[in-house]
């Protein structure tokens, strides 16, 4: 059977990429802090080069909206190491490897594209240099690059995870079980969002699609029509519960900090164009299917 090695696949993400994995007949690998029963370490990885396999994934980061962690020069450089370093390991690993995996896919995010309450953007849109977020997913994707590699190299730009257990409502959703929830700031800002079925179908299917290469949006179709206060409606409506009580503006910069307030204040309307073009079909296209499915 084909072997995939993920890097950050025991988080939220990995977890469920590595399910469905299995589950088409992959075996999985993962790459993380410590060696042990299909896994092995970032260090042996460094030391001894790629493992046989036939494809490589990147999910390794920080959670950047961890309300725990204040946001500074100390978590901003954990930020960056978490993600550009573990791709540029893996890159490294690739180039090196005397047999080349067929594919590699690096999963990183929608903050490429600045936030704009009316801009559309697809695969094709610029972005990329305009606050730390932006950066961040250039320096990420430039260090995925492998020039001259034989792989199929792929990136899949990721919006807000939705999913049970994990991810962006298992951090909202208390407040809306109590009645308490309701859109954040003005709630006109636009939502990207994707169910993590589909977040993973997507790299499943980059993975067994031979020739795709190049950047793939990781949102769903219908959100670039989903605002924040839709989705706090959406959300409510699933709980059977009423989403009043908007979060104001000044309650999210004092939790999460100004740089990564907006984050939750701002967003971009992104468009799945190159993903749906791919023949992927999504399994949770819309808001109301994607939220029974996680709140059940």
């Amino acid at each position: 059977p084909p072997v995939c090695l993920l890097g950050g696949g025991t988080g939220f993400v990995g977890t469920a990429l590595t399910q469905l994995l299995r589950s088409r007949g992959h075996e999985v690998t993962h790459v993380s802090r410590r060696a042990g029963k299909d896994r092995i370490s970032w260090e042996q990885l460094s030391q001894s080069g790629l493992p046989q396999c036939d494809a490589v994934v990147n999910l390794a980061g920080e959670n950047v909206l961890n309300p725990f962690r204040r946001w500074g020069d100390a978590f901003c450089r954990e930020v960056i190491r978490s993600r550009v370093e573990t791709t540029k390991t893996l890159a490294k690993a690739i180039a090196d490897a005397e047999q080349p995996p067929h594919a590699w896919v690096v999963v990183t995010g929608v903050g490429y594209y600045r936030p704009s309450p009316t801009a559309e953007y697809t695969e094709d849109s610029p972005g990329g240099d305009f606050d730390f977020f932006s950066r961040l997913v250039s320096s990420w994707e430039a260090a995925a690059l492998i020039p001259g590699s034989p792989t199929r190299g792929v990136v899949v730009r990721s919006g807000v995870v939705l999913g049970q257990g994990g991810g962006a409502i298992s951090q909202m959703i208390w407040p809306f079980r109590l009645g308490l929830g309701g859109p954040v700031g003005s709630g006109l800002q636009p939502f990207p969002w994707i169910h993590i079925r589909d977040l993973a179908g997507i790299v499943c299917h980059a993975l067994e699609t031979e020739g795709l290469r190049g950047v793939f949006n990781g949102v769903s179709p219908s959100s670039p029509a989903t605002s924040n206060g839709t989705f706090a409606r959406e959300l409510a409506a699933a709980l059977g519960r009423p989403a009043l009580l908007p979060m104001p503006a000044w309650a999210v910069r004092a939790i999460f900090g100004a740089e990564r307030a907006v984050m939750l204040l701002e967003g971009q309307k992104v468009v799945p164009k190159h993903t749906l073009e791919s023949g992927y079909s999504f399994v949770f296209p819309d808001l109301p299917g994607a939220l029974k499915d996680i709140v059940s």
